[in-house]
């Protein structure tokens, strides 16, 4: 890896688990704060551009893992980490008849999200909030899917995530955590994850390029 830049791997592709896991010094711990305000806890001015980037590069994946979750109209849908509020779009779209709901823990990302989505908040079909996924604003068993994209491995803790969100959960619903091939997360051990944190039926689904999804069930 150089020291000034990220690893490409061979399609060319920017592997930013590089930029987290910078050592050696002042010089890269600076660079390393600089890339977390952009991607990983999106701050300032920094974390809306990080956000104009990621609205272009999360934005394939997340629409692969809607489909993946075969969204009805009247579904209630939960997106944690929504970002700069692309996939959220989407999802208004495919539950024209039912809610979707969010939090992201950057009110950067909050504040472009929700301009983004204006009509539909309007409207009262979607509803995005500054939070954590470790203590989600919404009562037990409101939704019938739920997904994250390219969210899980900036978390404090995935299993006291995962475990807060499997609450909110209908029972019967399915959730989808969705990565990028540059997102620096391992698709190793994810359906063991889901499955410690009460899950089942927990599977893996690839697609070149676009990335991989771990899908399970809220039993």
């Amino acid at each position: 890896m150089s020291a000034f830049g990220p690893k490409r791997t061979s399609r060319n592709t920017i592997s930013w688990r590089a930029f987290f896991a910078f050592e050696g010094g002042p010089r890269m711990s600076v660079l390393n704060e600089l890339l977390l305000r952009m991607f990983g806890h999106p701050r300032g001015a920094l974390g809306r551009l990080g956000g104009m980037l990621m609205a272009r590069s999360n934005a394939e994946c997340g629409f692969w893992v809607s489909d993946l979750l075969q969204i009805a109209p009247n579904d209630g849908v939960l997106e944690v980490g929504f970002g700069p509020g692309v996939v959220t779009e989407r999802l208004a779209k495919l539950a024209p008849a039912g809610r979707v709901a969010g939090v992201d823990q950057s009110i950067e990302m909050v504040e472009l999200a929700r301009a983004r989505n204006i009509t539909t908040i309007q409207k009262g079909a979607v509803d995005l909030q500054w939070g954590s996924v470790e203590s989600l604003p919404f009562g037990d068993s409101t939704f019938d899917k739920a997904l994250a994209i390219n969210s899980m491995h900036v978390w404090p803790d995935a299993i006291v995530g995962l475990r807060e969100i499997r609450r909110v959960m209908k029972s019967g619903g399915r959730i989808a955590l969705g990565f990028t091939p540059y997102s620096g997360q391992s698709k190793h051990g994810l359906t063991n994850t889901l499955v410690s944190a009460g899950f089942v039926k927990a599977r893996l689904v690839e697609k070149e390029t676009t990335g991989f999804c771990a899908l399970a069930i809220k039993p």
